[in-house]
Order: structure tokens, then C-alpha cells, then sequence
């Protein structure tokens, strides 16, 4: 793993303790240029998670506590008159930040949900017919509890298809719950030092869109994508995002272990966090396991490519 990002993970450890798999997903996902999705019980450091990300990025900061009443003005702004110039003044909301924790998405009405979606496709909101820039780098974590939860609102499929991964944290073991119950409060004390500014974030963005991919691993890519198109049991097969999702992924996967090529199991790493919650969209209970994935990779050959 290159030096920079094993300093990166190694912090994140401290405040997530006992999930590296999870940590070094939620990076690849932040150098793929990526939206991430964290789908677990409340209480599980969704929130510490991404509060840590920003820190060691470097990276303005900006929570949304997503609530039923909550409107699309107040993620994006509003125009109010100013009477000394006799004008509307644009008063940008805190979606105008390089990450944004949209806090249980999916408690918000659908009206609201969707006010993300331009945001994370073309990194600019439209607010009463004018277009605005958003900041970049742009890193949008969402996180939501579980559908059988009270008081959720579903993600419609062509959400759930803007964001790069999803991820769950899941029960930390016994060990990783005692030393987090042993640090003062139940947690690292004061905030992540900077590891990583985000100009060389982009310039890191820049290099891992060079990471080659040869024919046959994209032979291998295409032959996933296709496999959950012809066969049945999978709700929702695989868009052409999906299938550039995998590629992006697998080559952030393949720079962060100093790779600048992508071998069949960097698909295989990201495969799960970037399709699962495609091939199930909104039909799925259960947030641990990756069921459709594990069968879609298990039936495609990576050596048939």
C-alpha cells in the first residue's frame, strides 16, 4: 500500500477501530471521485467516519440532518431580497462545501432526496433558474438506517445509482468495542490532524484516471456487467454508470496499492461496495450481506476474459 494512504488508514483506525476493509473502501471511493452510502444501525461511527475523512483530506465540512420538514432550500440556498441594493442576494446553503454528510437520507421526503441528485452527477445546483459551481473536490457521504426502520423513505434506483459504493460498518469485535470503550470518552481525543491537502487530492484524482486497464480485465468488466443483464434474479442488472463505477474503483483500488495497472481481483476488492446496492435497489432488507454480488462474481471466470 503506497505510504501516504497507509498514513491516511492507519489514522482513520484510530477513530474507527477494527475495520480497515471499510476504511480503505471509503478512500478508494474519495479517489475515484466518488459518492459514498453508509447503511447501518444508528450508533455504528457513520457519522465519526465521515467527520474523519474530512480531516484527513483537508476538506470543508458540512452536516445535514436529514428530517421530514427538511426543504431543498435549505441544502441549497435561497435568494433573498437585499433592500439596500434593491436585488436578490443568492445565500449559498451547506451543500456549497468539499464534503457533505447527508445525515439519514433516507428520513427526508423524496423531494428532498432528489434535490441531491444534479448536485452529485455534474457538481452544480440550479437555484430559481440560475446554475452554481460547486467546490472541487465534492464528496457527498450519505448515510441512512436500514428500510424496516419507522419513518424511511426508500432511495429511488436512479439514486442509489449516483453513488459510487455502499458501504456498512457492522458490529465492531469485541476486542476493536473494548478499545474503543478504553480511549477517554469513547473516542480519540480532538480532531484528525491534515494527512493529505486537497490539491494533492486532485492531483491524486488526475493520477488514478491513468491507472491502465488492460483488455482483459475490461474483457472481465463487461462480462459482469452483461452476466447480470441475461440472467435472472437480479432485480436491477447493471447500467453503463455501474460498469464505469467498477472500472473507476478498481483503478483507485489498484493506486492506493501502487499499482498503475488494474489486475482481476481490484475488481473483485471493489466489486461488492459498488454492486450490491445496484443489483438490489430498493429491494433489500438486509445490510450485511452481499448475496447478489458474492453469486454474480462466482459465475463469471476472470481467466475467460
Amino acid at each position: 500500500m503506497r505510504t501516504e494512504f497507509q498514513t491516511i488508514t492507519d489514522a482513520l483506525s484510530g477513530h474507527i477501530i477494527g475495520k480497515p476493509q471499510q476504511l480503505k473502501l471509503a478512500v478508494t471511493c474519495l479517489l475515484a471521485k466518488g459518492h459514498l452510502l453508509i447503511e447501518d444501525l444508528p450508533g455504528m461511527g457513520k457519522t465519526t467516519l465521515s467527520h474523519a475523512l474530512a480531516n484527513v483530506f483537508g476538506l470543508s465540512y458540512s452536516r445535514i440532518q436529514f428530517t421530514s420538514d427538511l426543504l431543498p432550500a435549505d441544502m441549497l440556498g435561497v435568494n433573498v431580497f437585499d433592500q439596500q441594493q434593491h436585488e436578490f442576494r443568492f445565500h449559498p446553503g451547506p451543500v456549497f462545501n468539499e464534503l457533505i454528510l447527508a445525515d439519514e437520507i433516507n428520513r427526508a421526503s423524496p423531494k428532498t432526496q432528489s434535490a441531491l441528485l444534479e448536485a452529485m452527477e455534474e457538481n452544480q445546483v440550479s437555484v430559481d433558474g440560475t446554475t452554481y459551481p460547486l467546490p472541487s473536490p465534492f464528496f457527498v457521504i450519505a448515510t441512512q438506517n436500514p428500510g424496516y426502520q419507522s419513518g424511511t423513505y426508500p432511495l429511488p434506483e436512479s439514486q442509489l445509482d449516483r453513488f459510487l459504493m455502499r458501504i456498512s460498518l457492522g458490529y465492531p469485535s469485541r476486542e476493536a468495542e473494548k478499545a474503543m470503550l478504553q480511549q477517554q470518552g469513547g473516542r480519540e481525543q480532538g480532531p484528525l490532524a491534515e494527512k493529505i491537502d486537497p490539491r494533492s487530492l486532485l492531483r491524486y484524482q488526475q493520477q488514478v484516471n491513468d491507472v491502465h486497464c488492460s483488455e482483459a480485465v475490461l474483457e472481465y468488466v463487461l462480462n459482469l456487467v452483461n452476466q447480470s443483464r441475461e440472467q435472472s434474479g437480479y432485480p436491477q442488472p447493471l447500467s453503463p454508470r455501474a460498469s464505469r463505477a467498477l472500472l473507476n474503483a478498481a483503478k483507485a483500488w489498484a493506486f492506493i496499492h501502487d499499482r498503475d495497472y488494474i489486475v482481476p481481483e481490484d475488481v473483485q476488492a471493489i466489486f461488492a461496495a459498488v454492486a450490491e446496492h445496484r443489483l438490489r435497489g430498493t429491494h433489500h432488507d438486509s445490510i450485511e450481506e452481499n448475496t447478489l454480488s458474492k453469486r454474480l462474481l462466482n459465475s463469471v471466470d476472470p481467466l475467460a476474459a
